[in-house]
């Protein structure tokens, strides 16, 4: 794959694609790769990594490219719009929904951020400061869902091997064969029920590796309720969660 853009931008050593691209509320990374098994240009936008993704044959040219951009600038646009929430940065004063609650982030002394009711002291600036907003968050996310997961798992005799969070790009949360459940740590900034469907997905594949109808009979004894608000609010707001801690 590397080798094939390589040749596609020898090919054309006088144009090259911009990094970005330019949108009314500011530049957006372009992110381009040859894939061999293409047979078009095509074009997405992440959310996840808020970025403009462009998917090439191995046989397009440059030219080809920049005017297949040129001629999506709407679209990219409109799609920005619709799927990229503005970014909400972790600097002071900002306010972030935690398990609930809204906390408000203020400048705080030490080496680790630190809760006061409402309020979550962070201490550092500019980078340090949104990464040990971030440490704090993880470290919360983890101890909660962690406590929840095996609460579950026990209700239904099942063992956890493992509960761990990360930040994945397409997937809440994740169970696999061997016991080990994965999270996303940007659950801890949805609402409670949402949180809590998840984690009653996951723990459900304990004993249901599949989305059969068992599955779901499960899932749904374990949350309690049906499963429906909870999807729906991710699918409506999954760019917001991820739009937390961007720049």
């Amino acid at each position: 794959m590397i080798a094939a853009f390589r040749s596609l931008l020898g090919a054309t050593r006088r144009e090259t694609l911009p990094d970005h691209v330019m949108l009314p509320g500011g530049p957006l990374p372009l992110v381009a790769r040859v894939n061999p098994r293409a047979r078009r240009l095509s074009l997405r936008v992440c959310a996840a990594s808020r970025s403009v993704r462009l998917t090439l044959p191995p046989r397009a040219g440059i030219a080809h490219a920049r005017a297949f951009l040129e001629s999506h600038q709407g679209w990219i646009e409109a799609q920005a719009l619709r799927r990229l929430p503005p970014p909400r940065p972790f600097v002071p004063g900002a306010r972030i929904p935690v398990g609930g609650a809204q906390m408000q982030l203020v400048p705080g002394s030490g080496r680790i951020a630190r809760r006061s009711g409402e309020t979550l002291l962070v201490p550092g600036e500019g980078p340090l400061f949104a990464a040990r907003t971030q440490r704090w968050l993880k470290a919360e996310a983890l101890t909660l869902m962690e406590g929840e997961t095996r609460a579950l798992a026990a209700c239904i005799g099942r063992e956890v091997r493992e509960v761990r969070v990360a930040d994945p790009r397409s997937r809440w949360g994740s169970c696999a064969a061997d016991g080990r459940i994965a999270y996303s740590w940007r659950l801890i900034l949805a609402p409670d029920h949402v949180r809590r469907s998840v984690v009653a997905h996951e723990v459900a594949h304990l004993a249901e590796m599949n989305h059969g109808v068992r599955f779901w009979r499960l899932a749904t004894d374990l949350l309690g309720e049906p499963h429906d608000a909870a999807r729906g609010w991710l699918r409506a707001n999954g760019p917001l969660l991820l739009s937390y801690g961007a720049t």
